[in-house]
């Protein structure tokens, strides 16, 4: 049975790299381009992975988490903010709304797969 997760981004090109190096991992990978329509996913289907940009429009990284942590089959998921902010504040932010790991932008595909293992091991 292989794992499933969620690449959610609005940069298709990032979904791409993002859907590519977590297949290399053995993941079936859906993807959203923006935090409402993955919940709009996620009420139907169970992921076990979730990849979210911080900065998108229509619904940010960080409601999303809140918002996925607050669907009693996701309190416990894994879920890695992925974005170009660094400050601090943002980090705390992404921990406050229950993120599991942060990852800045750009990065290489090693960094995502040694984050995923951290998070999820086998």
């Amino acid at each position: 049975m292989s794992r499933k997760a969620i690449t959610i981004d609005d940069s298709a090109s990032m979904r791409q790299m993002v859907r590519l190096t977590l297949k290399q991992c053995g993941f079936e990978v859906l993807e959203a381009e923006n935090g409402q329509s993955a919940l709009n996913q996620l009420k139907s289907t169970q992921v076990d992975l979730v990849i979210c940009d911080v900065n998108m429009p229509i619904m940010n990284g960080i409601e999303t988490t809140r918002q996925l942590r607050a669907m009693p089959n996701y309190r416990r998921t894994p879920i890695v903010l992925l974005t170009t902010e660094s400050e601090e504040s943002k980090k705390m932010a992404g921990r406050q709304a229950g993120a599991t790991g942060w990852i800045i932008k750009p990065f290489q595909p090693a960094q995502l797969q040694k984050v995923v293992q951290r998070v999820l091991p086998n």
